[in-house]
């Protein structure tokens, strides 16, 4: 008889304490995390704990008071620990998984499509916001320890467990509560630089610098090391252009270009997950609210009193009327709503397409329709605090003055005011995210504006562009912010395309027709303004290159330029004398939209 088989023998039981190791789920330099069986609740748990023990009765205790004040915040995208405690020495900490699995098992290898990686990101983000205006770090954020359930939602675990171990920081790590204010800002920009690679690798499906540990990879980057992370073109799934430009902000290698916290990130994804939701009404979404509350603009200082002043007046005629509402861009900006949104909604008949000039607006909506423009109007400086209100004015300023460049640049026949009004509204995506985003405005020029070289004879670091720097920090451009009020104004598709600057990038060839010649000469006028604000040793330069750009088209030379800077054009005069030649309108309400052949809307 053939001697029996032995039984193969069970692979051994591995134990922490009294939970049963059953599957590591991911471990990095500085943690690890194990799915464990728990034979007091006879659930199967998560267990969170250091890669390195801590040296030291004394770290030990720092280590284990962090990680329950970090237990202690309650949010519902932060796991809830069900245990924190000691072993031999480990601390740890044990979360209930709830029917959740970890990110990286739940990320497939082409990546997650745009509005799910956001989206998730963005979770991660206000849990994380939370933690960090509590004192409370991550210090270690892998796709291991976030957790995600089947309804989408995501919660972070292992809070304060992934600090540095004494031996690689020299001492043992303070308390939350008793770190200094630096040393929580750096931990918390760690955090977000953190996330910022998670959402590089949730949208291509592979580790940054095909390095798994986020750790690592923040280690390669600067100032720490020399590689960068960028988002390649020929990702497996499309990926939007405002996406893009702030998934490559959150890991630029200017340290200076990064999100400085995880809320300035979190409003730039919830920001394009509004534009880009189908049913949002795109940028509009943004502001629809404050455009209701606080309007488009407020109403220059003692303008739109003086209007009210005349529209009072009875025998006014219409083209003084509309010099003074002109000097007021809150108000023209108004009238030309109002009147454009009553065509749309049917209250009024156009005989020719949407308006462009306020004295039409005015000749249609009539003095009592000028008294209540003005009244619905918030006075300077609306809701902006000092500092705002004065740069939201200096733009205002500059946007009057490529107005008068425009009108002195416009070619024969061409109604002054309609080239003057288009030159604003090129213009109106800039003013509204200045009044009504005032601090994203500024975050927007910082990252516009050029670095100091970091060696002598090294060259400036060129910044943002204005289209990327607006959707790193809004999930939106400018320029599309501007077209999607003056859409909600009703204004039509022919307006929507010449209130559109023409791209730098894209040289200017010839025009076609009178709307491409407005938007040209528009968009000439507001490149002049822009030359103008650039430093000293810019300008001639810049002034070149935008003869070089409209010279043909526009029949355009380098004295012209000069002399449309000079008065008539000049800041110090009035809108009255910059429009003398207006002609005068017909007093009935449809008709008298040309001038000669040429556009006067």
């Amino acid at each position: 008889m053939a001697p029996s088989t032995p039984p193969a023998s069970s692979p051994a039981v591995r134990r922490f304490g009294r939970f049963q190791l059953l599957r590591l789920l991911g471990k990095s330099e500085r943690t690890m995390a194990w799915l464990v069986a728990d034979p007091r609740s006879g659930q199967d748990l998560m267990l969170v704990l250091p890669r390195a023990q801590p040296a030291g009765a004394d770290a030990l205790e720092r280590c284990v008071q962090a990680v329950r004040m970090a237990a202690r915040l309650n949010h519902p995208h932060i796991a809830p620990a069900v245990d924190v405690g000691v072993h031999e020495n480990w601390p740890y900490a044990a979360y209930d998984p709830s029917e959740a699995a970890t990110l990286r098992d739940r990320l497939p290898t082409k990546g997650l499509p745009a509005t799910e990686a956001a989206a998730l990101v963005g979770q991660a983000l206000q849990g994380l916001a939370y933690a960090h205006e509590a004192g409370i770090a991550h210090q270690d954020l892998q796709p291991y320890l976030l957790l995600v359930g089947d309804s989408g939602t995501l919660r972070l675990a292992g809070l304060e467990l992934g600090c540095e171990p004494a031996h690689k920081a020299g001492a043992a790590a303070p308390l939350p509560e008793a770190r200094g204010q630096r040393a929580q800002q750096e931990t918390a920009q760690r955090d977000v630089l953190s996330l910022g690679v998670l959402m590089h690798e949730l949208l291509t499906g592979k580790p940054v610098l095909e390095e798994p540990d986020v750790g690592r990879v923040l280690q390669r980057l600067p100032p720490l090391g020399r590689d960068i992370a960028r988002l390649a073109w020929d990702t497996p799934q499309p990926i939007p252009e405002p996406l893009r430009a702030i998934v490559n902000r959150a890991t630029d290698r200017q340290e200076r270009q990064r999100y400085r916290s995880a809320r300035t990130l979190a409003h730039a994804l919830e920001g394009w997950l509004k534009t880009a939701a189908a049913n949002s009404g795109g940028p509009l979404a943004l502001l629809l609210d404050r455009l209701r509350v606080v309007g488009v603009l407020p109403s220059s200082p003692g303008a739109a009193q003086r209007a009210l002043r005349l529209a009072t007046m009875e025998r006014q005629r219409t083209n003084e009327l509309a010099e003074v509402v002109l000097q007021d861009m809150a108000l023209a900006f108004e009238l030309l709503r109002a009147v454009n949104t009553a065509q749309v909604h049917g209250e009024q008949v156009s005989g020719d397409g949407p308006v462009l000039t306020v004295r039409r607006a005015i000749a249609m909506m009539g003095m009592e329709g000028v008294r209540r423009a003005a009244l619905v109007l918030r006075p300077w400086p609306g809701p902006l605090a000092e500092a705002a209100a004065a740069d939201l004015q200096t733009l205002m300023e500059r946007v009057k003055r490529a107005g008068r460049v425009a009108v002195a640049l416009r070619p024969a026949g061409y109604d002054s005011e309609v080239v003057y009004l288009v030159t604003l509204l090129q213009n109106l995506g800039r003013l509204v995210v200045h009044y009504h985003f005032a601090d994203d405005a500024v975050q927007i020029r910082r990252l516009m504006m050029p670095a100091p070289p970091q060696r002598p004879g090294e060259a400036e670091e060129p910044g943002m562009s204005e289209e990327g720097a607006s959707f790193a920090v809004l999930g939106a451009d400018i320029e599309s912010i501007g077209a999607a009020v003056a859409r909600h104004w009703g204004l039509d598709d022919s307006v929507l395309h010449m209130v559109r600057r023409l791209p730098v990038a894209t040289p200017v060839r010839g025009v076609e027709g009178d709307d491409e010649l407005l938007r040209a000469t528009a968009s000439c006028a507001n490149e002049v303004i822009d030359a103008l604000a650039l430093p000293a040793p810019q300008v001639t330069l810049a002034m070149h290159r935008v003869v070089q750009r409209y010279g043909r088209a526009l029949d355009l030379t380098l004295k012209d330029l000069q002399a449309a800077l000079q008065p008539p054009a000049a800041d110090n005069l009035s809108m009255a004398t910059a429009l003398m030649d207006l002609d005068p309108l017909p007093t009935a309400a449809a008709g008298g939209q040309r001038a000669a052949a040429r556009p006067a809307r």
